[in-house]
C-alpha cells in the first residue's frame, strides 16, 4: 500500500509541476503515470485489504489517482465514494471526493464534502479548497462581495494553521485578487494585501515554481501601475508554462505603454496645451481640500488634496482600468487611470477634479527602451467630479475578473 500512495503523491507533484505548451501532452504524460500506479495498486494483495479500514484506503488511492486528470471521470468518483462510506474518518478521501464532484460542475455537493471533511480535524488544504470553492459560488451570484469576504476568512484561517505554507498565502493572494474586481469596489488596498501575500508564498521552495502564482502576481502589479515587475513577472510565468497567455499580457502591456508614449508625444503640444489650461482656474473646489498640481504631488495617495485637469485624449484599449492624457493647470500632463466607469462618461476636454488622487512617477527601461511619464489613479466614483458634478451610479460598472489557479 505504501508505493500505491507513493505513487499517488509523484502523480499529483507532476500534475502540479510539468508544462508543456501542448496541453494534450501533459495529459498523455499523466495518463502513462495513471496506469502504471494503478498497476501498482492490483499487485496490493487481497489479504492487504479486507478490513474496511483497509478497503477505505485501497478505493481512496484508487480514485485519487483517476481523479488526477482535469475532466470529471464517474469512476474516480465510485471509488471515492466507496471510501468515505467504509471510512468516513478518511479526510483526505473527502477533500478528493468534493474535488471531483467539483469537476462536473456540483459546487454543492463539492463544498459539503469539504465540510464534512473539515468536521474530521483542522486541514490547511481542505480550507484551501473551500477558498477557492467560495470564489467559485461567487461567480454570477447576487451577494458576491459576501462570497468573496468568506473565501477570504477560508483562506486566512488555512495560514494560521502554518504560517509558512506557500500555497496557503498564494490562496490569500488569489481571494484578495478576486475581491479587488467582483466587489466593485476597486480597493486599492485588496491590491497591496493581494501582493503581499503573494511575496510570502514566494518564500516557499514549493510554491514559487507555481507559474499560476507567477501571472497572478503579475496581474496585481499591473493594476499597481509597477509595469516592470508586471513585465518581468508575466515572462516569468510564460516560461515555466508555455500554455498561459503569459506571453500575450506582456505584448498588451507593451502596447498600452507605446500608445501612452505616443500620445504623449502626437497630442502634448505646448500651443495646444495653453490653449486649454486657462479653463482649469474657474474650477470651484471643496474648501476641506488643498488645490494642488503635479508637480506639488507626493508618490502614493494624496490625502486632502485635490487636482484640477483638463482631458486631452482618451487612449483605447480593452479592459479596465480607463487611461486618458489630460493636463493640469501648470500645462503638465499626465496619464489618468479611471477604474469602475463607464467607457461613455468622461470625455475629450471635459474638466476633471481629482480627490485625493493617488500619483506615480513612472520612470523604468524594458527592452532597451525608456519610459517615462507621470500617472494618476482614481479607485473609486466619488474621487472624481466631471465638469463640476459628481457621478451617477448608473455611470458606474463592475467587472468580472478572477485569479487564475489551476485546480
Amino acid at each position: 500500500m505504501a508505493k500505491a500512495t507513493k505513487a499517488a503523491e509523484d502523480l499529483y507533484h507532476l500534475r502540479d509541476t510539468y508544462f508543456t505548451a501542448n496541453p494534450q501532452e501533459k495529459i498523455s504524460k499523466l495518463q502513462t503515470e495513471v496506469d502504471l500506479a494503478l498497476e501498482l495498486l492490483n499487485c496490493i494483495p487481497s489479504a492487504q485489504r479486507k478490513s474496511p479500514a483497509q478497503r477505505a484506503t485501497y478505493e481512496f488511492l484508487r480514485g485519487k489517482i483517476l481523479d488526477v486528470l482535469p475532466d470529471y471521470r464517474k469512476e474516480a468518483e465510485d471509488h471515492l465514494s466507496k471510501a468515505v462510506k467504509l471510512n468516513p474518518s478518511l479526510a483526505d478521501a473527502w477533500l478528493c471526493l468534493g474535488n471531483c464532484i467539483w469537476k462536473k460542475g456540483d459546487l454543492l455537493s463539492a463544498k459539503n464534502c469539504f465540510s464534512l471533511a473539515l468536521k474530521k480535524g483542522p486541514n490547511k488544504k481542505i480550507l484551501c479548497q473551500l477558498s477557492m470553492l467560495e470564489r467559485s459560488l461567487a461567480q454570477g451570484s447576487d451577494n458576491q462581495a459576501e462570497v468573496v469576504e468568506k473565501s477570504i476568512e477560508y483562506a486566512k484561517e488555512a495560514i494560521t494553521l502554518d504560517i509558512k505554507d506557500g500555497n496557503s498565502w498564494y490562496n490569500l493572494g488569489n481571494a484578495c485578487l478576486t475581491s479587488f474586481f467582483v466587489t466593485g469596489s476597486w480597493e486599492h488596498n485588496k491590491l497591496v494585501q493581494s501582493l503581499k501575500a503573494y511575496q510570502n508564498a514566494e518564500k516557499d521552495e514549493r510554491t514559487k515554481s507555481n507559474p499560476d502564482l507567477h501571472f497572478n502576481c503579475a496581474t496585481v502589479n499591473k493594476y499597481l501601475e509597477n509595469y516592470e515587475r508586471a513585465l518581468s513577472g508575466f515572462e516569468a510565468a510564460a516560461s515555466k508554462d508555455p500554455g498561459l497567455n503569459a506571453t500575450e499580457e506582456v505584448k498588451k502591456i507593451v502596447h498600452l505603454l507605446d500608445k501612452i508614449e505616443a500620445s504623449f508625444k502626437g497630442h502634448a503640444r505646448a500651443k495646444r496645451i495653453a490653449s486649454v489650461t486657462p479653463s482649469l482656474h474657474g474650477i470651484k473646489l471643496n474648501s476641506s481640500h488643498k488645490q494642488s498640481t503635479l508637480n506639488a504631488l507626493e508618490e502614493g495617495s494624496n490625502k486632502a488634496v485635490v487636482v484640477a485637469g483638463k482631458v486631452l485624449l482618451l487612449i483605447k484599449y480593452d479592459g479596465a482600468p480607463l487611461y486618458y492624457l489630460a493636463c493640469d493647470s501648470e500645462q503638465t500632463c499626465f496619464i489618468l487611470s479611471v477604474y469602475g466607469l463607464r467607457a461613455d462618461v468622461v470625455k475629450e476636454g471635459d474638466l476633471l477634479t481629482l480627490i485625493e488622487p493617488y500619483f506615480r512617477d513612472i520612470d523604468f527601461s524594458w527592452k532597451a527602451r525608456r519610459y517615462q511619464f507621470k500617472s494618476i489613479r482614481v479607485d473609486f466614483s466619488e474621487q472624481i467630479l466631471v465638469n463640476g458634478k459628481a457621478l451617477a451610479s448608473h455611470q458606474t460598472v463592475r467587472t468580472s475578473i478572477y485569479a487564475q489557479h489551476k485546480a
